[in-house]
């Protein structure tokens, strides 16, 4: 296994089917670990890079760590450096992290719009993939969670690039020292009241089962292929059952179609309406268990009528054989 520095050319060759998206320049996600620093400077050689450093303020250091960072980045080429500063409340237990990531990206976003940038790479590599398989394995996820983090994923019209998550942390540990790229160890990364850091430390434990990080990853390659299968017939499920009787609040779907769906197919299709209607706010909408729920009561359970379930009504009518997803109005009362 080759863990020397990522050369450019291997580089070029991971970017080779989004450059023509990035030759306007590109905004990258900079911590000031070795995984991001590597990844400004192998993008700093290619395209103009506008570097994101995001500052919650939940270490004393972190305002100083954000400013090293840019006085660092201030000596390479193509680079301009901007910090984002938004607190986020400690509240002294696990979920802090997983706040703050979600904060993170939505001030990112929200940042390249403002810059007219339509790229946002972020430095995830093949451990990063590795753990969270194995994170979302704990959670219980089904195919979709156990898939992994998508290469390419739409953040709001921002698209979100993952270059790295074919390429070990070792090599890019390498490439900063190669190339003199100075970068800070995040201290956070070795607290044990946070799930991913006690996933990280028995890493070598699980590869002595054979659940390596290339395994896992691999794996989680392959789980992505088969949902974007499922995806593509869930795409032509739902235009071909989808009365054309419905608008921003309202979806209608032939029940006798739906009803012949396989069980898999016909959820994602109601998934599909709730993000539809729900648009930006789906981030908040129900859990899968409620919704999977949802889904045997409208399919199986006779004489179903409606629920209301995470601001959407669910129903079957009976007497015109559709299924209607809608917004929920104020005063609705079914339950």
């Amino acid at each position: 296994m080759h863990n020397g520095p990522l050369s450019l050319e291997e580089f070029e060759a991971l970017l080779a089917p989004y450059s023509a998206q990035l030759e306007g320049g590109v905004a990258v996600a900079v911590s000031g670990g070795p995984d991001s620093m590597a990844l400004v400077w192998l993008l700093s050689q290619l395209y103009p890079v506008q570097a994101v450093t995001v500052d919650h303020g939940l270490r004393p250091d972190s305002a100083q760590e954000a400013a090293q960072v840019g006085t660092w980045l201030s000596s390479y080429p193509n680079i301009q450096h901007s910090v984002l500063t938004r607190a986020v409340a400690d509240r002294g237990d696990s979920k802090v992290q997983e706040d703050a990531r979600h904060d993170r990206y939505a001030m990112m976003a929200e940042y390249c719009r403002g810059a007219g940038v339509n790229t946002l790479c972020v430095a995830h590599h093949q451990e990063d993939q590795a753990e969270t398989v194995l994170f979302r394995l704990a959670k219980g996820s089904g195919l979709d969670g156990l898939s992994g983090m998508r290469a390419v994923q739409d953040m709001g019209g921002i698209t979100l690039l993952r270059p790295l998550l074919d390429v070990l942390k070792q090599r890019l540990v390498a490439t900063c020292q190669a190339h003199d790229v100075p970068f800070v160890i995040d201290p956070s990364n070795q607290k044990t009241e946070f799930a991913r850091v006690r996933l990280r430390q028995s890493a070598d434990i699980l590869a002595a089962e054979g659940l390596s990080p290339k395994r896992l990853a691999v794996t989680a390659m392959r789980l992505a292929r088969a949902r974007e299968a499922l995806e593509f017939y869930v795409d032509q499920a739902f235009e071909g059952m989808a009365t054309k009787e419905f608008d921003a609040r309202r979806i209608e779907f032939l029940g006798v179609e739906f009803d012949a769906l396989p069980d898999e197919i016909s959820l994602r299709c109601l998934v599909q309406a709730y993000k539809g209607l729900l648009a930006e706010g789906y981030a908040y909408g129900p859990r899968m268990e409620k919704l999977e729920d949802l889904h045997r009561r409208l399919k199986y359970e006779q004489g179903f009528k409606g629920a209301t379930l995470g601001g959407c009504i669910v129903k079957r009518d009976h007497g015109k054989q559709v299924i209607i997803v809608e917004l929920e109005q104020k005063d609705a009362t079914l339950n």
